[in-house]
């Protein structure tokens, strides 16, 4: 990865190596599909997502795993589902070397919206596959 900011996702995605940058943009797809009513945006140096202007996910590429996160909420939730992965307070770690659990982070990212539509007493933003 570069040392300079990047200033959107693209440019993010673009610091990396085709492998993790392919990945990088399979998990963006996957939140756009999931959740199209939320915003793309850059916090912390690093992609993420927001949902009636409350963080929803972020996402980051490393060398030799990805990182998700859910907030400390999406992993307590996801605890046992998660024991196969390292994890910490609010971060998930999906090694590259291994199959990306598509289907539990797109069922993390709806106990996500879940819970902000909860805050705001909204109807599920999600799209439902």
């Amino acid at each position: 990865m570069l040392d300079s900011k990047p200033k959107n996702t693209e440019e993010y995605i673009n610091q990396f190596s085709e492998n993790v940058a392919e990945v990088l943009k399979l998990i963006r797809e996957k939140i756009k599909e999931t959740v199209p009513a939320a915003e793309e945006t850059m916090s912390y140096g690093m992609p993420a997502f927001k949902l009636n202007g409350k963080p929803l996910v972020y996402f980051a590429g490393y060398k030799s795993h990805i990182g998700f996160y859910a907030l400390p909420s999406g992993n307590k939730a996801f605890q046992k589902k998660l024991s196969n992965y390292k994890t910490g307070k609010g971060s998930i770690q999906f090694p590259l070397a291994s199959e990306m659990p598509w289907k539990l982070i797109e069922e993390i990212i709806m106990f996500r919206v879940s819970q902000l539509d909860e805050k705001n007493k909204k109807p599920h933003s999600f799209h439902r596959l």
